[in-house]
């Protein structure tokens, strides 16, 4: 692929990413239609072939696309994106709000 067009689409990532930053953190100043159109937008972008350096940074920066990313590839590579301790976090209360809801039940 030719240096112009893949940096063009690096640089459309990037500028769609932070959009959808901007629009994740005050979700009320577009409808939901317009939310949409950003969310599939980058799903597009982030489902190109583009160098893993460029995508991983991309995805750092981006905490709403590397969310997004991790959906869209959970069959392959499960909550990858996601924060270990944050991921042991949430499992550790799902099994303590299970317990507590089976030791209610009996």
């Amino acid at each position: 692929m030719a240096a112009p067009a893949l940096k063009n689409r690096i640089e459309n990532l990037i500028a769609m990413a932070q959009l959808l930053e901007r629009v994740d953190a005050n979700p009320t100043q577009v409808g939901a239609r317009q939310y949409l159109n950003v969310v599939n937008t980058v799903k597009t972008l982030l489902s190109e072939d583009l160098p893993e350096d460029a995508l991983r940074a991309v995805l750092r920066a981006c905490p709403a696309s590397a969310t997004l990313y991790e959906n869209m590839h959970y069959d392959r590579s499960g909550l990858s994106q996601s924060p270990l301790d944050a991921a042991i976090s949430s499992e550790m209360s799902a099994t303590e709000l299970l317990k507590s809801l089976r030791a209610r039940a009996h």
